[in-house]
């Protein structure tokens, strides 16, 4: 079942313009499923589904595997350099300024291209905090980070 369901809502974001989780829960409600939004954030999660403007400038849900992105670091730096403005640290804690309605994307860049030296990584709409384990860490990731701006 939850196969299928993930199979739809991939289908569902390729064929059309969701912005939302409830958009997506009434598209599979209508098909059948019967979904709660914390099944379908839960799907959205597993799916590495990201928000992004897609090529006719709509801010949607789309899937990197599905949309044409590789999972190749080059672009998800590319997808990075065009959304951080700036990049700092405070102890174990860096916090990177990104373009407002960016920082998402930029975090989900970031974890595919450092996450084995992040303990996390949180994103609002232009600002992302990455918890690491030291002050030396942090001064490591921000080093590697300015490398790609």
């Amino acid at each position: 079942m939850k196969n299928n369901r993930q199979r739809e809502i991939l289908n569902i974001i390729s064929r059309k313009v969701v912005v939302t989780q409830e958009d997506l829960q009434s598209e599979l409600l209508a098909l059948g499923f019967d979904v709660t939004q914390s099944t379908v954030s839960r799907d959205i999660k597993e799916l590495r589904l990201i928000k992004s403007h897609d090529a006719d400038g709509n801010y949607r849900y789309i899937s990197p595997a599905l949309s044409g992105f590789k999972r190749e670091k080059s672009h998800y730096a590319d997808m990075f350099v065009k959304s951080v403005i700036s990049v700092d640290f405070a102890v174990n804690n860096v916090v990177i300024k990104c373009h407002a309605g960016m920082a998402s994307s930029a975090c989900v860049a970031l974890d595919e291209m450092f996450h084995d030296m992040m303990l996390g990584s949180l994103a609002g709409d232009d600002t992302i905090i990455i918890v690491t384990r030291s002050e030396h860490h942090s001064q490591i990731l921000v080093d590697k980070i300015n490398n790609i701006l």
